[in-house]
């Protein structure tokens, strides 16, 4: 069904504001899938903060140049994108796993931080640690050498303390 002007120009607003709001544009291509298969995607895709819409290639190759994308290739075929609003790792996690063993999948590329993806840079991100994980991996580097200087400054404190204990137990059991 072709649409109106008034209709696509919409449109276009709307993957506009969705390619400013998120980190990275990963595309895949898909075919042999019904609505219900793209739901079921769409509802793991939501739970990582993202989000996956069937969009029209003219339309988002406008979108995507009118946010200052470099280099974007008019598609082909079926479009399914995916937009990061949060963690651009875990969709591309999700997305790669996806399409690993599908035949209804493809990884056609991306974009990100004003630059264009290829699928083998997808797969690569995709191998990153998550937002998260990297978080917390963060926290524990830098918080080591606090521990480790708040230990070795205790560590003479505990040994009196041990030596006074013992020497209690000593004497308290002579007595008994």
């Amino acid at each position: 069904m072709p649409f109106s002007k008034k209709q696509k120009n919409v449109m276009l607003d709307q993957y506009e504001d969705w390619v400013r709001k998120s980190q990275a544009v990963i595309m895949m291509e898909y075919s042999k899938m019904g609505m219900k298969d793209i739901n079921n995607l769409r509802s793991k895709v939501r739970e990582t903060g993202c989000q996956v819409h069937v969009t029209k290639n003219t339309l988002l190759k406008r979108a995507l140049e009118k946010a200052g994308y470099e280099g974007v290739e008019q598609e082909e075929g079926t479009t399914l994108c995916g937009f990061a609003y949060n963690d651009a790792t875990a969709l591309a996690k999700l997305i790669s796993d996806l399409t690993k063993n599908s035949e209804v999948f493809k990884i056609k590329g991306g974009y990100m931080d004003g630059k264009t993806l290829t699928a083998e840079q997808v797969k690569a991100l995709a191998n990153l640690p998550t937002l998260p994980v990297m978080r917390a991996t963060l926290l524990g580097v830098i918080s080591a050498p606090a521990t480790k200087l708040v230990r070795t400054l205790l560590e003479p404190a505990r040994e009196v303390a041990a030596v006074v204990k013992a020497y209690s137990e000593k004497e308290a059991a002579p007595a008994a």
